[in-house]
Parts: structure tokens; sequence; C-alpha cells
């Protein structure tokens, strides 16, 4: 993953994701959690809180070579991806909980994947306070993740039919280049990729896995209706991949090609898991409502 042009494009590539989500928002979006108090604050604390720690708990369960680690705890810190809205509409969620989640992730993740990613550098690898975000950096990750998003917002609100014509599109794209970043991904480390797949590939399965249904179950669990988990699932299971690997390729960032492996992984197993959770819990609503 050595190519100028790749390294280069990064940034703007997330920033597509980001213009993507800034177009689908509102001011009303972030408003929202006080409709739905409970929903929106046990979610958070699962995204926030909890999913860090457990993801801790597999990458030293599963013994991941340092970097992979860190890898999998940027995975851990990443918001909630575009596509968990789709999956929720799709499988009866309350959507509009998903963008109100979407939103308010977006602007913690500013403050809470430095502090994941500085702690898990430190603990795994040596010299590690060097190699995390460090002051000088989080001004690269405001401007790659929030700007996009004040800019789409912008869009929306002085011409929403322009946001409007434009919504599709550039969320197409973004599944394009989501799609594009992955494989280069692979395919710059493909001589190392076999022994990283039999490194990772379990560990990322069984937190992915893990995400959807603490996602869905904690919420529950607090009360929470199944439209509202359902979209609590989808988005705490769902990550910005995009925002992942392009922390840790970044050259003025991470610039580890092995640090964004976990995110590539991730990136196409949770296309997969996300279908086949969808339609378990919505067989087992169904179920349940014809008892």
């Amino acid at each position: 993953m050595d190519s100028p042009l790749v390294l280069a494009s990064l940034p703007y590539a997330l920033g597509i994701v980001m213009l993507g989500l800034g177009l689908g928002l509102t001011l009303d979006d972030f408003r929202r959690v006080g409709q739905y108090p409970k929903a929106a604050v046990v979610a958070l604390l699962c995204q926030v809180v909890l999913l860090p720690a457990i993801c801790f708990g597999l990458v030293v369960a599963f013994r991941l070579p340092p970097e992979l680690a860190v890898g999998m705890m940027v995975v851990a810190a990443s918001p909630g991806g575009p596509t968990a809205n789709l999956f929720s509409h799709l499988f009866g969620g309350n959507v509009a909980l998903n963008v109100t989640l979407t939103a308010v992730n977006s602007v913690l993740v500013v403050v809470t994947l430095p502090i994941v990613v500085n702690l898990s550098a430190g603990y795994f690898l040596p010299g590690g306070a060097t190699l995390g975000l460090q002051v000088d950096k989080l001004q690269q990750v405001f401007v790659m993740v929030l700007v996009p998003v004040a800019i789409g917002m912008l869009v929306r609100a002085l011409a929403p039919r322009v946001a409007q014509r434009l919504n599709l599109p550039v969320r197409v794209l973004s599944v394009v280049v989501l799609v594009t970043v992955i494989s280069a991904v692979l395919y710059g480390e493909r001589e190392n990729l076999v022994d990283y797949f039999v490194s990772v590939g379990l560990a990322v399965l069984a937190f992915n896995i893990v995400s959807l249904l603490i996602g869905y179950g904690v919420p529950r669990l607090a009360g929470v209706d199944h439209g509202a988990a359902t979209a609590a699932g989808f988005e705490i299971g769902i990550h910005n991949t995009a925002l992942a690997i392009t922390i840790a390729l970044s050259p003025a960032l991470l610039n580890s090609a092995a640090i964004a492996i976990p995110g590539a992984v991730y990136g196409i197993v949770m296309f997969f898991t996300a279908p086949g959770f969808g339609w378990l819990i919505s067989r087992r609503t169904r179920t349940s409502s014809a008892l």
C-alpha cells in the first residue's frame, strides 16, 4: 500500500462517503434524540463504551498480532456506516433513529476515536504512544469527518432539491468508493493476505456478530421496542469501515497497511452477516406475534 495515488485519494474518498451522509441529515436529526431518549442513550453507550471493551476482550482472546489488534480497535471506535440505514429500512427498523444515531456518532467520533486509538496503540504496539492520534493529528480527523458532513447538511438546508438529486448518486458512489478502498487494501497486501485472514478473520466475524447482537439485545433488555432495537443493532453492527481504513492508511495519521486489514475484512463480512441478522430478528418477531 505504498501507491502515492491511492494514499493521496483516501481523504477525498472518505469525504464522498461523509458528504453523502451529510446530504441526508438536518439539525432536526440531532434534536430527535429527545424523542427517543432511552433508545438513543442505550445505543450510544453500547457504541462508545461497551463495544470497544468487548473488542479488546476478543483481541486478547484471539491473541492477534499487535497491528491487527489496533486495527480491530479502530473498527470498534468507528461510528455506524450509512449502509446501516438501508438494512434498517429493509428489516423494519426505526430509520429515523438510525439517522439520529449516525448524526450524533459522527460528531462524537472526533473525540472517542482518538481516545480508543491512543489507548490501544499504547497497549499493543511498542512505542505506541508515538503512533497514536496526537493533538496535531486531531485537526485532520475533524476535517475528514465533520467538514464534508457539514457541507452536505448546508447543501440540504440551502438547496433541498439539489440535495435530493445528489442523494442517490452520492450514496451509490459511496458504495463504489468503499468497495474500491477495500479492494485496494487487499490487493496491496495480497502477498500477506492468507496469513492476515487466518489471523484476523475469525476475530472479525466474532466481533461483527457480537456487535449486531449487542446492538439489538441490550436495548431490548432495557425495554426499547423492536423497531428501535433493530435500528440500534444495525447502527452498532455496521461500521464506517471507510473511516477506519483511511485513519489506518493515511501517512499523516497511523500510516499502516496492517492496521487497515481488519477494517477491510470487516467491510466484507458485514454485508453477509447483516442480512442474516435482519432475517433472524424479523423471523423471531413474526413467530412471537403468531403465538
